[in-house]
């Protein structure tokens, strides 16, 4: 296979979301417009978060190739002006969403970190959809309820949130901070 070409490289092997994007958005502001830079991450939930990253800030997501255990992505900065990155305006932080929960009201937690994150600790009741798979899953998601959309931080959701409400769902919510602070009542798949 030929060796792509890129300007800048990032390493995020071993990290987890969001420390890939964190990386990248300060690796994508230091280059000049037109570069391309390549993200090397072991975590399997970058590419969707990458690519969903890429499209919430105009930068072009040109692919990705997997070598063993590492994943190269490849991203091209927008020329021009940066374009600010869009965020899913409606937010609600965990102590609202408990609240919706005591109150055994009529609404989806829809978790989208990956299935392992998911396996070991998640709010009772919760559906599982990875954000890679989020598109292709989209007829598991009932449009007659709220859906409250939460990941570890808040950085997954917001993308599915913007996902989900592209797809014509009208009343999704971002739970921020997440999982990665819920100090409420969680399950496991593993005992």
């Amino acid at each position: 296979m030929e060796r792509i070409k890129f300007d800048q490289l990032v390493d995020a092997k071993g990290l987890a979301c969001p420390m890939p994007i964190v990386r990248t958005k300060k690796a994508m502001n230091e280059l000049e417009p037109g570069k391309v830079v390549e993200i090397q991450a072991t975590d399997k939930g970058s590419t969707a978060d990458i690519k969903a990253w890429a499209k919430s800030t105009g930068h072009h997501y040109l692919g990705t190739v997997e070598e063993g255990d590492v994943l190269k992505h490849y991203l091209r900065k927008v020329m021009g002006e940066e374009k600010e990155e869009k965020k899913h305006p409606h937010v609600v932080n965990n102590e609202e969403l408990q609240a919706k929960l005591a109150n055994n009201e009529n609404i989806l937690v829809l978790d989208v970190r990956e299935s392992a994150e998911y396996a070991f600790n998640h709010i009772p009741g919760a559906k599982s959809i990875p954000l890679g798979e989020l598109e292709s899953r989209l007829k598991e998601v009932s449009s007659d309820q709220e859906i409250y959309v939460v990941c570890r931080t808040g950085n997954r959701s917001d993308l599915a949130a913007q996902k989900l409400t592209e797809a014509g769902f009208k009343q999704v919510m971002n739970v921020v901070p997440g999982m990665s602070e819920w100090s409420h009542k969680t399950e496991s798949l593993t005992k």
